[in-house]
């Protein structure tokens, strides 16, 4: 139910939008709005639930149900947030509404699926939604360059995807990720060349997603110049979709022979961390800043998946529930602050915002320091559980490396309170759009933040039950 719903309020989406000839008003935001909490409230009831539909080909259980409740949320939010903005920006409203509900029904097929065709078909419709949605602001080239750069590598990176599948394959007759485990276990496929090289091809094409590096070089470009509640549908959505389906199908199908991929993993994680690091320290953008800080932290969680421990796995579903309201509001604030041929998004805009506008300075603060991993904010807690996860898996030198690289993201993230609390302004940032919607999301993202933070064991506990799947 929750994906038929979904479906066809995209379709209704689309119909209203040809009845009333294209319009730019609220019928499809409202429409995506009640579909998705329609959508939602059929989720809740779905926890305890745990079943196989169309031969296998899907599944319903505590792990994809948790995923999707975070896909509807941050559907729900991102289509409040842009009631507003798809206004200021003249984009059309149907086909912007209609995308971001087919966007989430291809996340929610990844994580439910037990085939790698189905987990293919999930991604394309999410994707193919996503080019589209990058280039929705026309006449701006900038728009036109990240949906043109997002589509090109994203289709080298399927085609790896493809041969990636088509190798494992080869090497076990078998496209069920599970009936991938039986084979590999029984057929001991360790030291099989062909498996090894799909595994690491597989890797090529969720490291795409989840901007990892070496494959990351589109995230900034394409952060920078899409529109700015696509860049937050991507940073929380895409990062959790494909973050989701990567844990089951690497704690699934190729779990036997773990140890011949962690350590591609443990080198891909160090590497993702340092450099998107790095680079955000000379970033002078904040859509950039934000871009590298979404790299670095896609390295954090790698780290739990390096420890290969399936109860530990539990952390990666928190961090990514902790992640999404802090790019949830950072991005909110963005919007807030930006006008329409105008994005206001060089850190010099946001001089003296404390003095001007000492509310959305205060949301930011939180949204920064949660980033930055200071306590009692959520991003703390998460931190703490991915970096003891590792030293509990004697990961050590992954973990020092990890406190380490939130070390140096704690200059970037500071420079930013710096310049809103201790510049003088440097330009008149005109009148500010600060509409209910607006305030809305960032007050939750705060609420979130915070609780989250400060009572975290019952998050815990849904994450862990959602893997338990993995032990049982």
């Amino acid at each position: 139910m929750p994906e038929i719903t979904v479906a066809v309020f995209g379709l209704l989406v689309l119909l209203a939008d040809t009845a009333r000839a294209g319009s730019r008003g609220m019928t499809g935001g409202v429409f995506t709005l009640i579909g998705s909490a329609i959508a939602f409230y059929f989720t809740m009831h779905l926890w305890s639930v745990r079943t196989g539909v169309f031969s296998g080909l899907y599944t319903i259980d505590a792990f994809g149900t948790f995923f999707k409740a975070v896909f509807l949320l941050i559907l729900f939010f991102v289509a409040l947030i842009s009631l507003g903005y798809t206004r200021r920006e003249e984009m059309p409203a149907g086909e912007y509404y209609a995308l971001l509900l087919f966007a989430a029904l291809g996340m929610m097929v990844m994580v439910s699926s037990n085939s790698f065709i189905t987990i293919f078909i999930g991604l394309e419709l999410m994707s193919l939604s996503i080019y589209i949605l990058c280039g929705l602001l026309k006449g701006q080239a900038a728009a036109l360059e990240a949906s043109l750069k997002y589509f090109l590598l994203g289709s080298f990176a399927t085609a790896f995807f493809l041969y990636g599948i088509a190798l494992v394959f080869a090497s076990t007759g078998a496209i069920d990720i599970r009936m991938v485990r039986t084979v590999a276990t029984a057929k001991n496929l360790a030291a099989d060349p062909v498996f090894l090289t799909g595994i690491a091809l597989l890797i090529v094409g969720f490291g795409f997603k989840t901007a990892s590096v070496p494959f990351h070089m589109w995230t900034p470009d394409v952060y920078e110049g899409a529109p700015t509640s696509v860049t937050v549908f991507m940073a929380t959505g895409v990062k959790a979709a494909a973050f989701g389906a990567f844990l089951r199908v690497f704690y699934t199908a190729f779990y036997p022979v773990i140890s011949d991929w962690s350590g591609m993993l443990w080198l891909i994680a160090v590497l993702t961390m340092s450099v998107g690091n790095v680079i955000a320290l000379v970033q002078n953008n904040i859509k950039r800043l934000l871009a590298y800080s979404s790299i670095a932290h896609a390295g954090y969680i790698l780290i739990a998946f390096v420890t290969g421990d399936k109860v530990l796995s539990s952390s990666v579903l928190y961090y990514l529930l902790a992640y999404t309201f802090m790019n949830l509001g950072a991005f909110t604030v963005v919007i807030v602050l930006g006008r329409k041929g105008e994005g206001n998004e060089e850190i010099d805009s946001y001089a003296g915002l404390a003095g001007r506008h000492p509310f959305i300075a205060l949301c930011m603060t939180v949204f920064l320091l949660s980033l930055t991993g200071i306590p009692p904010l959520a991003g703390f807690a998460g931190k703490f559980y991915i970096f003891s996860d590792a030293m509990k898996a004697r990961f050590y030198w992954l973990g020092v490396i990890g406190m380490l690289n939130s070390a140096v993201a704690a200059y970037y993230y500071l420079r930013v309170l710096m310049y809103m609390y201790f510049k003088e302004p440097v330009k008149e940032l005109g009148k500010i759009d600060i509409s209910p919607a607006y305030v809305v999301v960032m007050l939750v993202s705060v609420g979130a933040l915070l609780y989250l933070g400060i009572f975290p064991r019952a998050f815990l506990l849904l994450a862990e039950k959602s893997v338990s799947i993995f032990v049982q």
